[in-house]
């Protein structure tokens, strides 16, 4: 089926056919196809798990412990800052994930830190 739209003066060619149980519809040289989904790609991004059971709070980047926040026996909230870690001349504030008393500090100011290293435990 061919239709001709006005819109504002403008007009406009549409063809509507069916094809295979869809329908596909043309307007000014272009398809769209109406109907049963189509199977879509998605790409799949697979983040590392986190042991929520332990606290452990780690560094996200690698750099240089810059600043200590915190003491062994301290007690910490949930998105309290812990400590600065300098990675290309930004301060990057390491926050905890939970909250907890400071167990233990693994790290002192100007050491060296990789990604995913753990910083401090908390109980």
């Amino acid at each position: 089926m061919k239709l001709k739209l006005n819109i504002k003066g403008k007009e406009y060619e549409i063809e509507i056919s069916e094809e295979g149980g869809r329908v596909k519809i043309k307007v000014g040289g272009k398809e769209f196809l109406f109907g049963e989904k189509e199977e879509i790609a998605v790409a799949k991004t697979v983040l590392p798990k986190r042991d929520f059971s332990k606290k452990e709070i780690k560094t996200p980047i690698a750099g240089i412990v810059s600043e200590i926040f915190v003491k062994e026996g301290d007690f910490v909230k949930k998105e309290q800052k812990t400590l600065l870690v300098s990675a290309m001349k930004m301060e990057n504030e390491i926050v905890s994930d939970f909250e907890g008393r400071v167990q233990k500090i693994l790290v002192q100011k100007k050491q060296e830190v990789k990604e995913g290293d753990i910083l401090i435990f908390l109980q």
